[in-house]
């Protein structure tokens, strides 16, 4: 089942989907772990898992940190695709690679993809590649039945968001503001705009991203989106309070 056959599936049952965010190794594969055994107790849909990069360019302060102490702690890539293998194994939503395209190039794009379709991802976000770079990489994808999720931004103009929508498979990761990751995103006119913009280009799901952290955010996104993506505000309540404060956290956000 393709990524976006797989969302129309759980949105028969859910108003809004939660796509949530890892990064493999930080504070460690068991805390990893962890967490991920929470998100699946809360119902998450879907999980990208972050393989470490040295330069994070698209990531906040608090995932550049998270990057930099899993590379110190020694996680490779080669950890992150049996970490991989793991959980895929053990639960039930579905995921992502997320990460840096020099980890793909490292590797090479054809054994790269072969490690992420063994591993049962079913696509992956590279935020950091350009669809007009990515050809080759796309059609491996297809051959392969692995989704190239591409990002759409409120820089965006609209013959940009029809070349983006031309290369997306899967849904499309639709960025609710400028900069990286971290900060607390103002739910309102922008972001509405913005989704109008790029569901006048594509069919595909919309989820949003980039500073979804509470119940508000959830309840404007309905009837607006797809799909939640949630990444620092996690992290942020597990290392307040590990297991408990992460379990809290998506308690509040997904209760009814």
């Amino acid at each position: 089942m393709g990524l976006q056959s797989y969302i129309d599936q759980r949105k028969q049952d859910k108003s809004l989907l939660v796509m949530a965010h890892v990064v493999c190794g930080y504070p460690s594969f068991e805390d990893n772990l962890a967490e991920l055994e929470i998100m699946a107790e809360a119902g998450v849909d879907l999980v990208e898992l972050q393989f470490p990069f040295s330069e994070p360019s698209a990531d906040g302060p608090l995932f550049v940190r998270a990057n930099e102490i899993s590379l110190q702690n020694g996680t490779t890539v080669d950890d992150c695709f049996e970490f991989m293998a793991a959980i895929t194994a053990r639960f039930p939503f579905k995921v992502l690679m997320m990460g840096y395209y020099n980890t793909v190039f490292k590797m090479g794009e054809e054994r790269f993809l072969k490690r992420l379709k063994e591993a049962g991802g079913v696509g992956y976000i590279l935020p950091d590649l350009p669809i007009e770079e990515a050809d080759n990489l796309h059609a491996l994808s297809a051959q392969m039945g692995l989704e190239p999720v591409i990002l759409m931004t409120p820089t965006n103009s609209d013959a940009r968001l029809a070349q983006l929508a031309a290369a997306a498979k899967g849904f499309i990761y639709v960025v609710a503001r400028k900069g990286v990751t971290g900060s607390k995103t103002q739910m309102g006119d922008d972001v509405a705009e913005l989704v109008a913009r790029c569901r006048e280009h594509t069919d595909l799901p919309l989820g949003v991203g980039f500073g979804i952290s509470d119940r508000s955010d959830m309840d404007y996104l309905r009837g607006h989106a797809d799909m939640a993506i949630v990444g620092t505000a996690a992290l942020r309540a597990w290392e307040q309070g590990g297991a408990t404060q992460l379990r809290q956290f998506f308690s509040d956000l997904l209760s009814a």
